[in-house]
Formats: structure tokens, C-alpha cells, sequence
């Protein structure tokens, strides 16, 4: 009895559509909180590149607060500018910090694409990890200058208040509204080189219409306070000397600055991805 040849015919594969994803949506945060380890290499990375060699180390995080608290006391003292009722010292160092924490993370987080750019055309992981990683480093500065404050604090004699335990609140909204604007000035740098040559002078203005080298409480017309609550930066200042000073009732900046913070980030977030599609073909 003779058998039929077994067949060869070729079996049907699966057909595969490639269809792109939507444009305006969110990164994948879940796939980023996986790879949080990498976030800290390369903040230690970055820390490490920054201190390396350096004559008196960490220290250099509390030079420039110092040097510009130096500066706002000898304007304070010939324009007579009120500092609440504090040694202008103590007012101006507590005011530096929370904006040194913001002005530093985005310099660093517009860069961070932009230099890493031989590693996102390698290697795939979330690239929202390096503008974090930029911020995660400035933390340490602003906890080495934090250090040196209660330092100063204690020299001068002013003594904490009970809302000093709302710190960490304050101190999360001010690293949110330095993620939000993070993300969008790393992916403006990455479609836009000119950025990265404006953002100093930007941050240099923002210095100016944030209240660190006077208090909102002296902005008495109604335009001028206006636009100043919408700077996401003054609630943070002020609710900053807020917990650490005792000073202000900073509630409505506050809140004006956690609605702002709020829709900067999400948007950032959005541009951010449109961004990441073709991240490695910009750069």
C-alpha cells in the first residue's frame, strides 16, 4: 500500500500591523518605576562628574547661596528692603534654596538628552529617567546648602516653627513643578537647540519675579501680585520660609502654585513623549 507524500505546503503566518500609537499620550510611568535603579546610577554619575577634582567639594553647593545672600543683604540694607522682620542673612539664604533647587534642576534637565545623546541612539530604556536624574543630583546640593541654613539658623537664634513638619509637602510641590518644567525645557532642547542658550537668561528673569529678594507680602498692586501667584515658584519660596521661618500666610500662593505645577507636568509629559518618538533620529 503505497502512502501519500507528507505535505509541504507552507502554513499561513500571522499578519502583522504595524500601526503608530497615538501621538499625544502619556509615557509609560510603570516601565520608568522599573528602571528606577538606573535613575540613581545616573545620578551618581552625574555627582561624581560634577565633584571630581574639585578643591573643596560639596561645598560648592553652598557658595552660591551664600554669595548671592551676601549680594541681596548689601542691596537689602541700602534700599532698605524688608525682609519680615528677619535677619536678611537668614530671609535671603532660606529664599535661595528652593529657587537654587528649581533654576539648577532645569539647566541640568535641559541638558541631559543632549549630552547623552551617543547613549539614547545604543541603548533603549524610558528617557524620562535622565532629566529626573538631573534633578535627583540637585537634591543633594540642596540638602548639603539645607544643612547649612539650620546652621545659620541657629547662629542668628531664630527657631523653627510647629508647621516645620509641613517641609516635606513643600519641598515635593517645589521638585514636581522642577520635573514639570525639567521635561519640557529637555524636550525643547532637543527640537529647538537655541534653548539651551536662552535658558540662563530666562532663569535669570524668573529670579526676579520670584519673591527671594523681597516678600510677596510687600506686592501690594493688583496686577503686579497677580501674575506674580502665577509663578509656580512663589508658593514654593514662600511656603519654603513659610515652615522654616514662621513668616507669611503663604495658603493662596500655595495652592495657586500646586494648580500650575499640576498642569505643567501633565503637559510636559505629554510634549515629552510626541518628543521621545523620534528622539533618537533628532539628536
Amino acid at each position: 500500500m503505497s502512502t501519500a507524500p507528507p505535505s509541504h505546503a507552507p502554513t499561513a503566518s500571522p499578519l502583522l500591523i504595524a500601526r503608530e500609537g497615538h501621538v499625544w499620550r502619556l509615557p509609560d510611568l510603570r516601565e520608568a518605576w522599573r528602571y528606577r535603579e538606573l535613575l540613581w546610577v545616573f545620578a551618581a554619575r552625574d555627582i561624581r562628574v560634577r565633584y571630581k577634582q574639585a578643591v573643596i567639594g560639596v561645598a560648592w553647593a553652598v557658595v552660591q547661596p551664600l554669595f548671592t545672600m551676601v549680594a541681596f543683604t548689601i542691596v537689602a540694607r541700602i534700599g532698605s528692603l524688608s525682609t519680615d522682620g528677619l535677619p536678611p542673612e537668614v530671609f535671603y539664604f532660606c529664599g535661595m534654596l528652593p529657587w537654587l533647587l528649581f533654576s539648577s534642576s532645569v539647566s541640568s534637565a535641559a541638558d541631559s538628552l543632549v549630552a547623552n545623546q551617543d547613549l539614547i541612539t545604543k541603548v533603549y530604556f524610558p528617557r524620562l529617567i535622565l532629566p529626573a536624574a538631573a534633578i535627583a543630583t540637585a537634591l543633594v546640593d540642596f540638602a548639603v546648602s539645607f544643612v547649612f541654613l539650620l546652621g545659620l539658623m541657629a547662629a542668628y537664634r531664630v527657631v523653627p516653627p510647629v508647621q516645620l513638619l509641613l517641609l516635606p509637602l513643600v519641598a515635593g510641590l517645589g521638585v514636581l513643578t522642577a520635573l514639570g518644567f525639567g521635561f519640557w525645557w529637555s524636550a525643547l532642547t532637543v527640537r529647538f537647540r537655541d534653548v539651551r542658550h536662552v535658558t540662563p537668561f530666562l532663569l535669570q528673569l524668573w529670579l526676579f519675579g520670584t519673591p527671594v529678594l523681597y516678600s510677596a507680602a510687600a506686592v501690594h498692586h493688583a496686577w503686579p501680585r497677580a501674575l506674580l501667584e502665577l509663578n509656580p515658584m512663589t508658593g514654593v519660596v514662600e511656603g519654603f520660609r513659610w515652615c522654616m521661618l514662621g513668616r507669611g500666610s503663604p495658603c493662596r500662593a500655595l495652592a495657586a502654585s500646586a494648580v500650575t505645577t499640576i498642569g505643567v507636568l501633565a503637559s510636559s509629559l505629554f510634549y515629552f513623549r510626541r518628543v521621545e518618538r523620534t528622539l533618537a533620529d533628532d539628536l
